[in-house]
């Protein structure tokens, strides 16, 4: 059993970089494209639990702490100040041996001059030898092999130089499940995969993370991971935990606009369109209006309750019977996705309703309300 809490964890560095890559949806014409910015890199306070025998995914831009809250709990890196507890139990000066933590690097870390099983055994290998100890080892061996398949068996005699990327990510994998840890740690293992591999063993890993009923930290900025692997989303941005839960609830009821726009269901659209709140109706003048594609309905004539567009561009997939439209709202620019059938064409004239909306503070970006139609 292990029941993990981050109380008030603070530690500062220098500067780190960020690109506009980190920027969900950059600007061009606001120089995010090629502008590299390094900025001061501080966490503050963060508070996180982590349930047992959940798997939390921590999700954010490159450069916001992941990995160093990752290295943290492991004992790797100590916090200025706070707490790490264990079960209740402060982890300050506890050893990283002593903490019966798996942790999954995403170089692997194998050892070169040992084969794969004597990696996957390394724990056993560096500890005084006894009868006992090697009965263990082999029950763990045979234990492992079975969770990981028949695929582990025909790597056992082979170096980590001969491996590919998929067979030593395998290989540590098992490493840290002979370990009979009470955590595991994961920093984006799959990272150095090609997308088939890394959707095959994303579904693998489930499957064994849901039979070891482990408590799991898992560290991505892939959203499809998160929502493969989380039972929990942590969601982190410059040092800080922006919101935790559900795929489902942060992408239904966002913190606020940061949230709601790095979390995307649909690559073929922006996750969220910010439109100023006047255009939708008085009250919500000095507003922010999030709308996620998805509840943007299309009309070729006026209709209650809609407001007036111009559509600016039209890109359809075919595959999937569907045409992405932009449109233009005054100053603000709305994309929605509508069947390949409907003809709506750039210069026309169009009326959009909603069929649900986030009001968002304009200054501050935080969450005020949903509205939904009906």
């Amino acid at each position: 059993m292990a029941k993990i809490e981050l109380v008030n964890l603070s530690k500062k560095f220098g500067e780190t970089k960020r690109t506009w890559l980190d920027h969900p949806f950059p600007d061009r014409h606001a120089g995010q494209v090629d502008e590299q910015r390094y900025v001061p890199f501080a966490m503050q306070k963060l508070n996180l639990t982590i349930p047992h025998a959940k798997t939390i995914v921590i999700l954010g831009p490159s450069g916001c702490g992941k990995t160093t809250l990752l290295k943290m709990i492991a004992g790797l890196i100590q916090p200025d100040s706070g707490q790490i507890l264990f079960n209740g139990k402060d982890m300050r000066d506890v050893s990283v041996g002593e903490r019966r933590i798996g942790f999954l690097f995403q170089s692997y870390a194998l050892y070169p001059t040992m084969n794969s099983k004597r990696n996957i055994l390394s724990y056993f290998i560096f500890r005084k030898k006894t009868p006992e100890l090697d009965a263990e080892a082999q029950a763990k061996y045979k234990r492992t092999s079975e969770l990981l398949g028949v695929e582990i068996e025909y790597l056992q005699d082979r170096m980590p130089t001969t491996l590919s990327g998929g067979e030593k990510q395998r290989v540590a994998l098992g490493r840290c499940i002979t370990r009979d840890p009470a955590l595991f740690l994961l920093d984006e293992p799959f990272s150095h995969l090609d997308p088939k591999l890394r959707e095959k063993y994303r579904v693998n890993l489930k499957t064994l993370l849901t039979q070891f009923n482990i408590t799991t930290v898992y560290v991505t900025h892939d959203q499809q991971e998160a929502f493969i692997l989380a039972d929990l989303i942590a969601v982190m941005d410059q040092g800080k935990i922006e919101q935790v839960g559900t795929y489902a609830d942060i992408y239904n009821r966002p913190k606020n606009i940061f949230i709601a726009e790095f979390l995307n269901l649909d690559m073929e659209t922006p996750p969220i369109n910010l439109i100023d709140g006047e255009r939708i109706a008085p009250e919500l003048y000095g507003r922010k209006v999030g709308v996620r594609p998805e509840n943007v309905q299309v009309f070729r004539d006026a209709q209650a309750n809609c407001i007036r567009a111009t559509v600016t561009n039209r890109t359809e997939f075919t595959l999937k019977g569907i045409a992405i439209l932009t449109m233009r709202v005054g100053e603000n620019q709305v994309v929605a996705s509508v069947p390949i059938a409907e003809k709506f064409w750039s210069g026309d004239e169009v009326y959009i309703g909603l069929n649900k909306y986030h009001v968002f503070d304009a200054k501050t970006g935080a969450h005020l309300s949903t509205q939904t139609k009906g």
